[in-house]
């Protein structure tokens, strides 16, 4: 999609957090309220008739547009957690990051087998987040699953979108 307005709005970083990264900071993307308008506006219309019961967000940006969308499509909001941020009992699912390990929860009572979930989150790197929230998802058997990104980075030699390729449906509004 990459609209104009967004990608003039994007805010990239060079060599943060560490030499030879480019971030993508979306700040800049939410504290713009025309970019927010449109954020919430193509993410609406892609998932307006899909029948969307709960969307995951996964912390701490995939939060912000998951729960406006939530609110537009009348569905509800999980959050998908870094360990010990959730007070009730949770499953959890560990992935490898370059530099270590890192963990996901949820709280087991987040989603039930009659849900239609999207998973959203701001960016899509190497999709090692995502992929470890896509499996806690699937702990609940919904009848659907979505996913969901604000940004896609292919410009590094990133290939996230590969960790998903037969499982489920991805969309992102920008590729970089």
């Amino acid at each position: 999609m990459n609209n104009k307005v967004l990608m003039e709005n994007l805010r990239c970083i060079p060599d943060f957090p560490k030499k030879g990264i480019n971030f993508r900071d979306v700040t800049t993307l939410y504290k713009n309220a025309e970019c927010l308008k449109i954020m919430l506006y193509e993410m609406y219309e892609l998932y307006k008739d899909k029948g969307i019961t709960k969307i995951v967000g996964i912390e701490s940006r995939g939060f912000i547009m998951a729960s406006a969308l939530a609110a537009k499509l009348g569905a509800g909001v999980v959050m998908a957690r870094k360990p010990g941020k959730l007070p009730a009992t949770v499953i959890k699912e560990s992935f490898s990051k370059e530099y270590g390990v890192d963990t996901v929860e949820m709280h087991i009572d987040s989603i039930t087998p009659d849900d239609v979930v999207l998973i959203h989150d701001d960016l899509l790197a190497t999709g090692g987040t995502a992929k470890a929230t896509y499996k806690l998802v699937q702990h609940f058997h919904p009848k659907k699953v979505y996913m969901n990104f604000i940004i896609e980075i292919r410009d590094e030699g990133l290939h996230g979108r590969d960790e998903f390729e037969g499982l489920v449906d991805v969309t992102t509004l920008m590729v970089i």
